[in-house]
């Protein structure tokens, strides 16, 4: 109901203003503010309750669109009990010709999604998930089998220089903690009726992929890692917020030994190009895509820090190959390996603008598909004790995977409330291909579709 609501509203403001006369940009100086509530629900975190805040300091209005500064906060509460904090600072003034950008995530979640590794390679019982939703049905709540805790600090400190007018270099030091393990089942079963709950002599997956070995004793826990990033970019955009024209390259390699305090050290590296292209001039109609590879140095790499998107200088991290900031409307974290490719692509239509008193507003909607892929996976093989039932369940665990991962893709659409170029309010809806094809072996793989309700442009 909520979602209808505010699409509703949205569609409403679109007809009203549709036919407001255009006019030149006010240029923007000083602080502005964006102020958003964060709400959604998940039936094994509860009801998130929060509000999401974001500060652009234009100063004398000489980069508008651009910003000089902004400040980015979040704190979002679930009712079962996880907490969601972030906060970033991006400045571009403060320290002649180097940008600096600081974040800190902190993320206390009880039941995070974990499916796996290797896409595909890792079987998803939908049928059991829905069996449980169903209220006419006896069976348990099987949604928990699929979760872990994770409470995590990510923090980073980017410094970004020019080199050149459009090439720039990139250094900073990033560093996070893990803390994982098993969902706590009382939290889970919060609220749930007695014959729905999940119960503690059921194993998770994740418990049951460090009994088989396939994650370590040492890695199992989580831990420290402490990392130095360092990179090239390339970026000729003709604006941060909402680009309509130029391309954002960048790649980075990220080193996390064992003298930097790492407790399972690893060495990363990630490759992305993003290109915006005009096909109406004025920012009326922009196609823009993104090409991401996410790569591992050797054969080794913690599991906990494999779900990531990793960038370097504004922004940060993302985690989660499925979900708003990596491909919508595949599930959190469905796709894990030690290599990923992963596009994006999309069209976006600005159908209005307009000034509602000192702001300058436009309406825009979009239409895009994703896709995500393993091109190199985690060894799966058994590694466990020499227990009959153990690798009995391995065995019927594999037997109903795929022998390798393949595309991961959705489609879907949205609509973007803009007000001066940065504070972008995004509701968009996407859904798996794999929801549509009730003859194929990866039928609702990826779940049924996701409707989210966020900030800014995905690039």
């Amino acid at each position: 109901m909520k979602k209808t609501i505010f699409l509703t509203a949205l569609l409403a403001a679109s007809a009203l203003f549709a036919g407001a006369q255009e006019k030149k940009d006010i240029i923007k100086t000083g602080w502005n503010i964006g102020p958003l509530p964060a709400i959604a629900y998940d039936a094994d975190k509860g009801l998130q309750l929060g509000a999401i805040i974001q500060l652009f300091d234009y100063g004398d209005g000489h980069n508008y669109p651009n910003y000089d500064n902004k400040v980015y906060a979040e704190v979002s509460y679930f009712t079962k009990g996880s907490w969601l904090i972030q906060t970033m600072y991006d400045a571009k003034e403060l320290i002649p010709n180097v940008r600096w950008t600081t974040a800190c995530i902190v993320a206390l979640d009880k039941g995070m999604d974990f499916f796996g590794f290797n896409g595909y390679g890792s079987y998803y019982n939908y049928e059991r998930i829905a069996a449980g939703n169903d209220k006419s049905s006896s069976d348990i709540i099987y949604t928990p089998f699929y979760k872990m805790k994770r409470n995590s600090v990510l923090f980073k400190s980017d410094f970004v220089g020019n080199i050149t007018d459009r090439f720039k270099w990139a250094v900073g030091y990033h560093a996070s903690y893990f803390d994982q393990g098993a969902i706590d089942y009382d939290n889970i079963n919060r609220g749930k009726a007695e014959e729905k709950k999940f119960p503690q002599s059921e194993s998770t997956l994740y418990e049951d992929f460090v009994n088989w070995g396939l994650i370590s004793a040492d890695e199992a826990n989580g831990g420290f890692v402490s990392s130095i990033r360092a990179g090239l970019s390339y970026d000729s955009r003709d604006k941060e917020g909402a680009p309509s024209r130029g391309i954002w390259a960048e790649g980075h390699v990220t080193l996390a030994p064992k003298w930097l305090g790492t407790k399972n050290p690893f060495a990363r590296y990630s490759l992305t190009f993003r290109h915006y292209v005009p096909i109406v001039k004025n920012d009326v109609l922009t196609f823009a895509y993104r090409l991401n590879y996410e790569g591992t140095f050797g054969n080794e790499a913690p599991y906990y820090v494999l779900p990531y998107m990793t960038v370097q200088g504004e922004n940060w991290d993302r985690d989660g190959m499925g979900g708003y900031r990596t491909t919508r409307g595949i599930m959190r974290n469905r796709a894990v390996g030690l290599d990923m490719f992963t596009y994006n692509a999309e069209f976006r239509w600005r159908f209005t603008k307009f000034h509602i008193g000192r702001q300058n507003i436009a309406l825009a909607l979009s239409a895009f598909s994703d896709g995500t892929t393993v091109t190199r996976g985690r060894d799966m093989s058994y590694k466990g004790v020499n227990s009959i039932s153990s690798i009995a369940r391995y065995e019927e665990f594999m037997a109903n995977s795929q022998q390798k991962d393949s595309f991961h893709i959705t489609a879907g659409a949205g609509f973007r409330f803009i007000m001066n170029e940065n504070f972008i309010v995004a509701a968009e809806y996407g859904m798996p291909i794999s929801h549509l094809s009730k003859n194929s072996s990866v039928y609702n793989q990826d779940g049924t579709g996701a409707f989210y309700l966020n900030v800014g442009y995905l690039f």
